[in-house]
């Protein structure tokens, strides 16, 4: 069991687990820095497990579903592992990554941000550990998927409703337990993904098309569409958030806030054989980029346009100017995001969970939200935008038309 754990943490943290220290270093610096900072927020503790348990739950999922996790368990089953000795060292390499690396930052903030005793973070992290081991075990029963989404619903509803409960602790860690008894009964393959045996034939084209390939990752990559519809719910919640404040202030942020689609953004860093595709073929810059940033507009747009319909709907007031800056905000973020793909790939990760919660992911989004309170604080720059949106819409159409 010890040797087949030093084979999954050394792949997710380095030889010498350089990035776990590197990580807790940076969650130590943050929490301290917002604890001198001395800002305040009330956070409920149902609020605090729902959020331990929901990242910790998301991010499990993910690593479990890493195609480079997929390959590294098929070569392991194909040794002579007992069922335990392979199963429990790999869900605890992987809980340990996900509780140290992505909940940690989470808790660290909320921490930092608000008052807590030694039993409530002692309950918070509980949530977090019977998520990891809940998520394995819903993992492994992948064929029984409405047994684990009737199980996911019940957990939710045991910590809206029996937080405060003097044996909720008891109740999270009987769930756990439970969970463990199911993962005794698991085996590797029960990790690893069947293999595609559809043998339809795609159907030729006698020429390439960026959008076709864009679609076709998406179609295979689900996940990718799970975010973008997440993102398009959103849009329609945003604005109950926003009743008491006006749309002048509102509506920048909600297309800024709109703009953290992670998934999409990030179609080169996760292809290594598409970027070397278009960086070694003559023409591919101009080829693949236009379309690709086209098509995050297009998702941009329209979680924007669902956002202004909810506005509509709910409060009133929107006008042909808030169109035009839906456009503008989902055009320069789609803009950055390729610049920063083609520029400044992300290179060092192992597995697909390090791409989707990567740093760099909030830049455009940071950038887009202090655009957002510079037009609200500042209506005079809203003539420069606009100028700045008809050269970008130009300059996109004549190279579109220099394409065909």
């Amino acid at each position: 069991m010890r040797m087949t754990f030093k084979a999954f943490s050394k792949a997710l943290f380095g030889v010498k687990y350089e990035k776990l220290t590197r990580t807790i270093f940076i969650y130590l610096l943050m929490f301290w820095g917002l604890r001198i900072a001395d800002f305040k927020v009330r956070i409920t503790l149902p609020v605090l497990y729902i959020m331990a348990t929901a990242v910790t739950t998301g991010v499990m999922w993910q690593a479990l579903s890493s195609e480079n996790n997929a390959a590294n368990i098929q070569s392991m089953v194909m040794l002579p592992v007992e069922r335990r000795k392979f199963v429990f060292p790999y869900i605890a390499a992987l809980g340990i990554y996900t509780f140290l690396t992505k909940t940690a930052a989470l808790l660290a903030v909320l921490l930092a941000v608000s008052v807590w005793s030694w039993m409530e973070i002692l309950g918070s992290i509980l949530c977090a550990v019977n998520a990891i081991l809940m998520t394995a075990a819903v993992f492994s029963l992948k064929k029984y998927w409405y047994a684990g989404s009737l199980w996911t619903g019940g957990e939710i509803a045991a910590i809206l409703c029996l937080w405060n409960k003097p044996w909720f602790i008891l109740l999270v860690a009987a769930n756990g337990a439970a969970s463990i008894l199911l993962l005794l009964c698991a085996d590797g393959y029960s990790f690893c993904f069947p293999k595609n045996n559809n043998k339809r034939t795609m159907k030729r084209h006698r020429h390439f098309s960026v959008w076709r390939y864009l679609f076709r990752y998406l179609k295979t990559h689900k996940n990718y569409l799970v975010n973008t519809g997440i993102m398009w719910c959103a849009a329609c919640v945003l604005p109950l958030f926003f009743k008491q404040m006006e749309n002048l202030f509102v509506i920048p942020l909600g297309f800024a806030i709109l703009s953290l689609n992670t998934p999409i953004c990030i179609l080169v860093s996760c292809d290594t054989a598409l970027e070397q595709a278009f960086r070694f073929l003559p023409g591919q810059r101009k080829a693949f980029c236009v379309p690709y940033c086209l098509f995050i507009f297009s998702c941009n747009i329209i979680a924007d346009l669902i956002f202004l319909c909810s506005i509509q709907i709910q409060k009133g007031g929107v006008n042909v100017l808030m169109i035009a800056a839906a456009v503008f905000f989902a055009l320069q973020s789609a803009v950055c995001s390729v610049l920063l793909e083609w520029f400044y790939p992300i290179r060092k990760w192992n597995i697909e969970s390090d791409l989707w919660h990567h740093p760099r992911k909030y830049m455009v989004p940071a950038a887009m939200i202090f655009l957002a309170g510079a037009v609200g604080t500042m209506p005079i720059i809203v003539f420069p935008l606009v100028v700045l949106l008809l050269v970008e819409i130009t300059v996109l159409l004549i190279l579109c038309w220099r394409l065909n």
